[in-house]
């Protein structure tokens, strides 16, 4: 037996030695499989990727891009949302409650940045029998998920994977590339995790206004965190974040809108561009290395902007590298009020989430059309 073991163990010896094995290992091997930067297309199967410090640089691609799921890829970080973990985060069902994290489409009732409001009219076809209605609306007016052809790397021009304007803008060259409708037929579900920053803030004294300039720094997480008995280290640095989790910040911005009254809604909402301000996650090259070493499947908040508004650095756009070089999905304007008192009451952060974007070929973003269920 112990010559039969030895010769086995020589047998694995060599297999793991082979020229011929990926440095990403495949997904049926179940120990730690660490992603080589430059051995491209990246796995998304893999336990361990590159720091945002180690991607490797790409032949037409901007510095610090993560175009490293195929030339062809149109899903970025959604790759991570693999058939295994989706699996693993369905553990995160256990009492079956669903909570949805949309607004209503007519909320706010002036959208920002001089986006149109919901429209929506019923439509006849036979009095007293059959009705029909009919929706005008921005994507991003309310409830949404950025997609990638919302916002470029600025000084390229370029959004995810080399899309340009010429395959957005309407005309004999456009195309379906960094479209929301490939979200919406690869599927958004997975294991999401609730960072209540809000409530950190007012129970430890941290006042601020949602609807002003409040950068909320990566220690300023780590704190709010810590309130909530987790650990946003990776798991496989004995933390609380898994690969392609789904990170959600409430900064306070819905609570806030529901206490102001409509004038003041309307008057906050029509600022001019210059003096549109809001609560949200800093720019700060440390919350970015985070935001991307911990490899998230999707980010997203309750403020119209997930970033603090405006950057505190001159062109310090979280957008260009959340959307344009990680292919990251960003989320904005969520409602994550019930959500975060119902995770309080069970005192457990992390559950299960789907979202439906809509699967219009072209399309720039959607609605989330997002459930929690706990």
């Amino acid at each position: 037996m112990v010559a039969i073991s030895a010769r086995l163990s020589k047998v694995a010896d060599h297999l793991s030695s082979s020229s011929s094995v990926s440095p990403a290992i495949s997904s049926t091997d179940t120990k730690m499989t660490t992603q080589v930067p430059d051995k491209l297309p990246w796995d998304p199967n893999c336990t361990q990727f590159p720091l945002r410090k180690e991607l490797p640089k790409i032949p037409g691609a901007p510095e610090g891009a993560a175009w490293v799921w195929g030339k062809d890829d149109e899903i970025g970080r959604l790759n991570l949302l693999t058939p295994q973990r989706v699996k693993a985060a369905a553990a995160e069902i256990r009492t079956g409650e669903m909570i949805r994290l949309d607004l209503p489409v007519n909320i706010p009732e002036t959208p920002a940045f001089g986006r149109e409001t919901f429209q929506h009219k019923i439509k006849t076809l036979v009095k007293d029998v059959a009705y029909d209605d009919t929706y005008t609306l921005n994507t991003q007016s309310g409830t949404q998920w950025d997609g990638f052809r919302h916002f470029s790397h600025i000084d390229s021009k370029l959004f995810y994977n080399g899309t340009t304007s010429r395959d957005i803008e309407e005309g004999p060259q456009s195309t379906s590339r960094g479209s929301i409708h490939h979200w919406a037929t690869h599927g958004i579900a997975g294991r999401a995790i609730l960072l209540d920053y809000r409530h950190y803030a007012v129970t430890n004294n941290i006042p601020y206004d949602p609807y002003t300039q409040h950068p909320i720094t990566l220690s300023s997480l780590r704190a709010c965190a810590a309130s909530q008995d987790l650990n946003l280290a990776p798991e496989s640095h004995g933390g609380d974040i898994k690969i392609g989790d789904i990170l959600l910040v409430r900064s306070g911005f819905v609570e806030r809108y529901h206490q102001l009254t409509p004038e003041q809604r309307q008057a906050a909402a029509i600022r001019g561009h210059d003096d549109l301000s809001w609560a949200g996650v800093s720019q700060d090259e440390d919350l970015l290395d985070w935001l991307h070493d911990s490899y998230f499947a999707a980010v997203a908040g309750d403020s119209p902007t997930f970033e603090c508004w405006p950057p505190t650095k001159e062109g310090g756009y979280a957008h260009q590298s959340i959307l344009a070089l990680w292919g990251m999905p960003l989320g904005e304007m969520w409602d994550l009020e019930r959500i975060a008192v119902r995770c309080r009451e069970e005192g457990r952060w992390s559950f299960f989430l789907t979202s439906a974007p809509a699967n219009v070929v072209g399309g720039v973003g959607s609605h989330a059309n997002a459930t929690a269920i706990l």
